[in-house]
């Protein structure tokens, strides 16, 4: 498969423990298979960069996808809890990551390449509001599937690594993409705030019914 990297520079050898452990998905090479995407990526702070393209061969790893129908949400933001530290650590926050971590987490460590939503500034907004019982699971559900959230694939072993080759760019210029991103981050949020006007605490579920109703992933109500 082809798979972008954004970036400023030209990453002709990815390299097995590089990037920051409160990603997403903790440490690994975060890649996308859109390359608009990736541009975006490249050009996130606001300078010129790169799409970097790779040719992926997953034959034989072992990978983690996150948007098949044996994992849902709570497991993607199970993950982000783990990982994702730098968010509100206040009593009921605290106590709903807690309540994700052992529940719903699973841990992208043993596998070799990770596939799922990213978690950028928008989106993890919403996650946050989730965890602290400003919205309903639906709410959220539908927010991120509306928002044409896209997918990263990230790798996380030795192996993966030795199985991605170099083979260009894409050049990304910040004039263009850098407002690309700006934009999209705007018709996340507006969606967002669509779902969010008739949001009442009489019908769906909340993290707060999650936790007093011992709700595990196998729940039939969270399907």
């Amino acid at each position: 498969m082809i798979v972008y990297h954004g970036s400023t520079s030209i990453i002709d050898l990815p390299i097995l423990g590089k990037g920051k452990t409160t990603n997403d998905y903790g440490r690994g090479f975060y890649c996308t298979e859109n390359p608009e995407l990736a541009k975006e990526w490249a050009c996130a702070k606001g300078s010129d960069g790169f799409a970097n393209i790779y040719q992926l061969d997953l034959s034989g790893l072992r990978v983690l996808d996150l948007n098949s129908e044996e994992y849902g949400i709570l497991t993607w933001l199970a993950i982000l809890a783990r990982y994702r530290s730098y968010w509100e650590n206040g009593s009921i926050s605290k106590e709903a990551k807690d309540y994700l971590k052992r529940n719903f987490f699973v841990s992208p460590e043993k596998y070799d390449i990770v596939r799922g939503y990213r978690a950028d500034d928008s989106y993890f907004t919403f996650a946050k509001n989730f965890v602290s019982n400003g919205i309903s699971l639906e709410q959220l559900k539908k927010a991120m599937y509306l928002g044409a959230l896209g997918e990263q694939i990230v790798l996380k072993s030795e192996k993966a690594f030795k199985q991605i080759a170099y083979t260009g760019n894409l050049p990304a210029q910040s004039k263009r993409y850098t407002k690309q991103a700006k934009e999209r981050d705007k018709e996340a949020r507006k969606i967002y705030q669509e779902l969010s006007k008739d949001a009442t605490y009489s019908t769906g579920i909340f993290m707060i019914d999650i936790i007093r109703e011992g709700m595990t992933a196998s729940d039939p109500r969270l399907q």
